[in-house]
């Protein structure tokens, strides 16, 4: 196979994209309170680059829209020994396609963290209204 230095170049770039991505999330965790964080061992909180079309389909989510994060599982509390551990995933590709600038997107990956955090601390889409995380 020919070498491709812009490939590589692009491949990189990506990967340095996704790093930088990842620490903007470790940054938005970082701020809950440390009397919050326990609550959160058992929580798996992941990066991926997009929704699942069917998973969009499934919440009612039109195909010309997208979600940013999204929390699932039982919330803070409930442990049956039968239920999957809760998840948190935050979009990649939605929220660098959204914004513009890195400070946005600095910010939009904070709001979606503490949000979908929020999701798992029980509160409603109403109560994160009122906290500037809707």
């Amino acid at each position: 196979m020919p070498y491709r230095p812009q490939s590589n170049r692009r491949l990189a770039r990506r990967r340095d994209t996704r790093l930088r991505f990842d620490r903007l999330v470790e940054d938005a965790l970082a701020e809950i309170p440390e009397r919050f964080r326990p609550y959160l061992e058992r929580v798996a909180i992941v990066v991926e680059d997009w929704p699942d079309e069917q998973d969009l389909a499934e919440m009612g989510i039109p195909p010309d829209d997208t979600i940013f994060g999204l929390h699932r599982g039982p919330p803070v509390g409930y442990h049956d020994g039968m239920t999957a551990p809760p998840v948190i995933t935050i979009y990649r590709g939605p929220i660098e396609a959204e914004c513009e600038t890195d400070a946005e997107i600095r910010r939009e990956v904070r709001i979606t963290v503490l949000h979908e955090v929020g999701h798992f601390f029980g509160m409603n889409e109403d109560d994160l209204a009122r906290l500037g995380l809707a």
